[in-house]
């Protein structure tokens, strides 16, 4: 049942993935240049969206 969920990350393992710092993670956030969605406070940003983001951005 898992299987069927799509793997969320949080931010610190968004900086974590991407080598960056918060600040430019909310950035990326607030632009729109990551999909993501808050539940609370709590930031959830989709692994399939900063797939996406590196393709784009590394014009793979």
């Amino acid at each position: 049942m898992q299987s069927e969920y799509v793997e969320l990350l949080t931010i610190d393992e968004l900086c974590e993935l991407l080598m960056i710092g918060r600040t430019t993670a909310y950035k990326l956030l607030q632009s729109h240049e990551l999909n993501a969605f808050k539940i609370g406070r709590v930031w959830k940003i989709s692994k399939a969206s900063v797939e996406s983001y590196i393709r784009t951005r590394s014009n793979l």
